[in-house]
């Protein structure tokens, strides 16, 4: 089992430079941070090899997205800016050489329709495939609950498979958060089982709050059950927001994790 922390979430209370240390640390295996564009490529590069942790995420920058806004990747008036943010991507990505890749589809914007949003997020998904290829990482694509975020455009299972074939790249897998499904009242190990194949990284955090494995009701243990029946065997990204004590003191759910 490789779990990464989430460094977007996880040991906030420390410089994005220094958490990645933390997170090691911790006990955790390697990784991942959504948006570390503000960190010099070449300074993230020399920290995850001091602390011997492999970065397993990043994120297309995706514009307004975490400001309310549509984002960049299903707008077709936007496909300047996206292609900026690709290539933002791709420089950064080939210093830092993570595993995965992940564009966040993003909302619905006004005047755009469902199809055409679809059109030009799966042109776009199959064109950064292509180009995160060359580099040999792979490239996702995250379904994200639209209580949280009102209308995101890829929600479900269902979402994630209908786009994945439109966009028909063997480059181009699911991103699949626990939590996401939780949110919606859906049956995690029915989600991952309809995903058997397609699910390129697996990200986590109980529901409801979004904390720590524990705070909440999903059942982790039957979660862990349905990635080992599909053969899943990639990593498991920890992506929660840890309670007022800090990250280090919410780990326990960690311990029991590795312990046999």
């Amino acid at each position: 089992m490789k779990i990464s922390a989430n460094l977007s979430l996880l040991f906030t209370e420390l410089p994005l430079a220094e958490r990645v240390l933390a997170a090691r640390l911790a006990g955790f295996d390697g990784v991942e941070i959504q948006f570390p564009y503000e960190l010099a490529a070449i300074r993230l590069k020399e920290t995850l090899e001091r602390a011997d942790a492999p970065l397993v995420l990043i994120n297309v920058p995706a514009g307004d997205l975490g400001n309310g806004g549509p984002g960049l990747a299903a707008v077709p008036q936007r496909q300047a800016e996206f292609d900026d943010a690709l290539q933002q991507a791709l420089t950064y990505a080939a210093m830092v050489r993570p595993a995965c890749v992940n564009v966040l589809p993003g909302r619905l914007a006004e005047g755009v329709t469902r199809d055409e949003a679809l059109a030009t997020l799966a042109d776009n998904l199959r064109r950064t495939a292509q180009e995160f290829a060359t580099l040999n990482i792979q490239v996702l694509c995250e379904a994200v609950n639209p209580l949280d975020v009102p209308g995101f455009l890829i929600n479900t299972p269902e979402h994630l498979l209908k786009l994945l074939k439109q966009v028909d790249h063997e480059n181009c897998l699911a991103q699949l958060d626990l939590y996401h499904m939780a949110r919606q009242g859906l049956q995690i190990p029915d989600c991952i089982r309809q995903l058997q194949g397609l699910i390129g990284h697996v990200q986590f955090a109980d529901c409801p709050g979004r904390g720590a494995p524990g705070s909440g009701s999903v059942d982790f243990k039957a979660a862990l059950a349905a990635l080992a029946e599909v053969q899943y065997s990639g990593w498991l990204g920890a992506e929660y927001r840890p309670d007022e004590k800090g990250t280090e003191t919410g780990l326990g759910w960690l311990e029991r994790w590795r312990a046999p």
